[in-house]
């Protein structure tokens, strides 16, 4: 059983070499010039749940644009719009300015996650305009899609067991294909979506909210990208948190054997949770694994009906995946496993699976599962060969039978764009204190990554969370939300070692 965990994809093959295309320039050469200042007006297009205020009628939330250009190193050439949106702070007489989010992927709308998380970062907003943007390439700021909603359904539902040559081969194909329906439906933009990029927007929003520094909480890949900026801008560096951090230096087989090692982590833990809680998948851990062995393995024999659609191993893997997130979902998971297991309804794994490729219930797509890759690719001079990718696979099944995959280097072998290293070295010297917090419990992010992004950066203080799940300050834990807090509304700097214990 194999799922890539790197990536918003359930493939796993090798693919062939792919085109150059110029990487992004090594300097901002329209750095002194001031970004128009953001007309805000409603939000027009976020979709709510049913019973809720329409985002155009919500005035507590507000919505704009800030133009920049395609190609930074031809800034009076062609120019895409970054979505922004705002929720102004709610005691504006005691306002800071503005906080920044990127809640990461990379591909993650920060418009529609804000507007749907605002209420966890509640306390923030007493004193911040909460801001957040979808990046370039992302959704509404040019986003990046590759195929219709038929090519994505294929794409997504791929099975991937069992592990044979047919399986790699089917992938291979799969991965070829894809990357060719992003170069026909997205190739002016491809070349232009990496994080270095990104960075130089953000200081144009940055201008264009009317902030002399940039204060910044960023979530997952968001780390690499706050940490991106305070390498190129050290001096606009206001106040910043990075949660849930990535190491930029790893590589594509380092990524995908620490990330299958997190997830089988996490998986283990959700089985001793079921088992503690009267598990209703097996009557102990063991037990629970081999019914969702043989589940999968069923599955990808013969795929479940589920309203018109079918649930197939490949999406209930990924299903599986998405939940090891929070272990707040673990209990939907027992019983979305629970009810495919005994009553053949897979209609709660392909829940989870769909919110984990961004399909929307309409059957339309949002640009996840096509922002990822063309970010992750483009930001990478790698394009690993087959020996490599075998090795890599291999490595990553004996971690775990479940996880192991060959990780994004497959698909990015493939890549029509070419791609560039520089978003993967780091240093914010000259900067102002950064924290970083890292969870011990992550499976997307392993902790390992945190202390080693924290002396990269050198100007930053880690703080250590020993619970469970991706993502700290969102995990409610008290003491981090503490620490988070104190830091950015008061500027203090968390202690060196601070430690948080798992509640």
């Amino acid at each position: 059983m194999r799922h890539v965990l790197a990536a918003v994809t359930v493939i796993a093959a090798a693919v062939s070499a792919c085109a150059s295309a110029p990487a992004a320039p090594d300097a901002d050469p329209e750095g002194a010039v001031t970004a128009k200042p953001v007309a805000w007006g409603p939000c027009t297009d976020i979709r709510r749940p049913q019973g809720a205020t329409p985002a155009q009628a919500d005035p507590t939330v507000r919505c704009g644009k800030v133009t920049v250009p395609l190609d930074y190193s031809k800034p009076n050439g062609d120019t895409i719009d970054l979505a922004l949106i705002k929720l102004s702070a709610t005691h504006p007489n005691n306002r800071i300015g503005s906080l920044v989010f990127n809640f990461g992927g990379p591909g993650a709308s920060g418009v529609d996650t804000l507007d749907q998380a605002s209420k966890a970062f509640g306390v923030l907003r007493t004193r911040y305009d909460l801001v957040s943007f979808d990046p370039r390439g992302v959704q509404r700021s040019a986003g990046v899609r590759c195929g219709t909603n038929a090519e994505m359904d294929a794409y997504a539902a791929l099975n991937t067991l069992p592990i044979n040559a047919e399986t790699r081969a089917k992938g291979r194909a799969a991965n070829q294909q894809f990357a060719q329906q992003c170069e026909r439906d997205a190739g002016k933009v491809l070349p232009y979506v990496g994080t270095i990029n990104a960075a130089r927007d953000m200081d144009r929003i940055r201008q264009a909210v009317g902030d002399p520094k940039l204060n910044y909480f960023g979530m997952s890949y968001g780390t690499q990208l706050g940490a991106v900026y305070a390498t190129e801008y050290p001096e606009n560096v206001g106040r910043m948190v990075l949660d849930a951090p990535l190491d930029p230096t790893v590589d594509f087989e380092q990524r995908a054997i620490a990330q299958t090692r997190g997830f089988q982590q996490a998986y283990e833990s959700f089985l001793r949770w079921c088992v503690k809680e009267g598990c209703d998948l097996g009557a102990n851990a063991k037990a629970a694994d081999d019914n969702i062995e043989k589940l999968l393995h069923q599955l990808a024999a013969k795929s479940l009906p589920v309203n018109g659609r079918q649930l197939t191993q490949g999406l209930a893997s990924t299903a599986i995946a998405a939940a090891l997130y929070s272990d707040l979902t673990w209990p939907f998971l027992e019983t979305a496993l629970s009810h495919a297991m005994k009553n053949g309804k897979g209609g709660g794994l392909m829940y989870l699976a769909d919110t984990y490729t961004g399909r929307n219930p309409d059957g339309t797509y949002s640009t996840q599962l096509s922002s990822f890759p063309a970010i992750t690719c483009v930001d990478s001079t790698e394009r690993p060969d087959e020996a490599l990718l075998r090795r890599t696979e291999a490595t990553a099944l004996k971690i775990s039978p479940l996880f192991g995959s060959e990780g994004p280097g497959g698909l990015c072998r493939f890549w029509p764009a070419g791609g560039s290293d520089q978003a993967r070295h780091v240093d914010a010297t000259g900067s102002k204190p950064i924290v970083v917090v890292g969870g011990k419990g992550d499976p997307a992010t392993p902790y390992q990554w945190a202390p080693k992004l924290t002396a990269q950066l050198k100007t930053a203080t880690l703080v250590t969370y020993e619970g469970e799940g991706h993502g700290a300050y969102t995990s409610g834990n008290k003491c981090v939300t503490g620490v988070v807090n104190t830091y950015l509304l008061n500027g203090k700097v968390p202690v060196k070692g601070t430690t948080c214990a798992a509640t």
